[in-house]
């Protein structure tokens, strides 16, 4: 039996850098009550679902939740992150991205996505990769978002894979915890201090060649 029988990848920051478009349409909220967003405020928005992060954003800046029209404010976001994604193309996934892809497309092993986004299906087509995905389970399917494990339970029962047979990439801390509260093996993408539980670590996915992939697999 295949150590990983499917591997399911996080979409921000993993596969493509929207990160980037989701911190200038927070920001651009934020400046509605008078907030300013800084980029250290924001990384404690990494892989968090919108409504979460929105309600983050009140707490940062001490607005009272009743105050706000807060389902107003979700949809202007909203609009404004897929105002900005529209540039999007195929030459911004990320580095090593394609041939993880293609490696395990090869391999057989099942590949899923598990991203807090609502937007994932919108994202992938842009990059024109919609293919390689067997599932994708976003924001629009899950009641809890990470570091709850209902995203990546749901991607491996899709998958028909049990939680133990399946490989998680992820960006952020909040996703870690969920893969690893899914009983899945957890890969971090980024800085080891910025993570806790993570099986491996690399700064991003480049760093991982065919070698390291087929010891996973």
């Amino acid at each position: 039996m295949k150590k990983h029988q499917c591997v399911l990848f996080d979409l921000d920051g993993v596969i493509v850098d929207t990160a980037k478009y989701h911190y200038q349409s927070w920001k651009k909220i934020a400046n509605t009550f008078d907030y300013n967003l800084t980029h250290k405020d924001n990384e404690q928005l990494k892989g968090v679902s919108r409504t979460d992060s929105l309600k983050a954003i009140l707490k940062m800046a001490n607005i009272n939740e009743e105050s706000i029209d807060f389902e107003f404010l979700l949809i202007e976001k909203n609009q404004s992150y897929l105002t900005l994604v529209q540039s999007v193309t195929p030459l911004d996934v990320l580095p090593g991205i394609m041939t993880g892809l293609d490696f395990f497309k090869e391999k057989e092993v099942k590949i899923g996505l598990g991203s807090a986004s609502k937007n994932a299906q919108i994202i992938l087509e842009k990059l024109k990769i919609t293919s390689y995905f067997e599932v994708v389970i976003d924001g629009n399917q899950v009641l809890k978002g990470k570091p709850d494990p209902e995203v990546f339970l749901k991607g491996s029962f899709a998958l028909n894979i049990a939680p133990e047979y399946c490989l998680v990439f992820e960006d952020s801390a909040v996703g870690i915890k969920a893969a690893k509260a899914a009983s899945m093996t957890a890969v971090a993408l980024g800085e080891p201090s910025d993570f806790s539980g993570a099986d491996f670590c690399y700064p991003d996915f480049s760093y991982i060649d065919k070698n390291i992939l087929n010891k996973m697999v």
